[in-house]
């Protein structure tokens, strides 16, 4: 890994939702930022799945970990992706979550391949402390409109599992001004995604040139800055 030449001097990846082997991913948090790093990436944010059970120790390794990049170019941020809960519970693991020190907090969303609680979307996006929806399916414009209004950014997704409904997703954020950001959900190193790629992504899901500078670099620079990584 080392050994590696950068080829991206200039950092213009954002990337907020990415898993390791604490969770379901099969590698670490560490050879995540490495493989993050070389790549060219300006960030990426460790979201492993949080249930009902207390999210400090995991919290805690992540955080151990991410003290090894500090100072370096690539900004290493530590959170969850609240996953497969029911929905009034949600609100009270995001809050432990940020107890614990979570920097970010994404919330699974309702996509059809891998279906979560109904009534997930609507939970999250009544809160100010999420950040993300991830992947969030056939999301109505009634949840964009309240994404909007508690600032909860809205994710086209890189993997294929999901990606089936981020022309759905870009159109209703489009029609009602919602913030995009194009993630990974990358699960091991090999599935990070490129600057370029994200780029194809956006577009493909319908993201119209004139927005895509939004989607890509200027959303994820405010969503770094509020997550006190900017």
């Amino acid at each position: 890994m080392a050994d590696r030449t950068r080829a991206h001097p200039r950092r213009e990846r954002y990337d907020f939702h990415s898993h390791t082997f604490l969770t379901d991913g099969r590698s670490s948090a560490t050879d995540m930022w490495c493989e993050a790093d070389v790549m060219g990436h300006r960030a990426l944010a460790v979201t492993d799945h949080i249930a009902l059970d207390d999210p400090a120790p995991l919290l805690e390794r992540l955080r151990r970990e991410s003290l090894a990049w500090e100072g370096e170019e690539l900004t290493t941020l530590i959170g969850v992706e609240v996953t497969m809960i029911p929905p009034r519970k949600i609100a009270d693991v995001v809050r432990a979550s940020r107890r614990a020190g979570a920097e970010i907090v994404i919330v699974h969303g309702e996509t059809p391949a891998n279906p979560v609680p109904s009534g997930t979307n609507r939970a999250a996006v009544e809160l100010n402390d999420v950040d993300v929806l991830a992947h969030p399916g056939f999301l109505t414009v009634e949840e964009a409109e309240l994404a909007k209004a508690h600032d909860v950014i809205l994710e086209l997704s890189a993997r294929a599992l999901h990606m089936v409904t981020n022309g759905h997703v870009a159109r209703t954020a489009l029609e009602v001004g919602n913030d995009l950001v194009v993630d990974s959900d990358a699960h091991a190193t090999d599935q990070l995604v490129s600057a370029a790629r994200a780029r194809e992504i956006a577009r493909g899901a319908g993201v119209p040139e004139p927005a895509v500078a939004r989607v890509l670099r200027e959303t994820p620079q405010r969503l770094l800055k509020r997550c006190g990584k900017g």
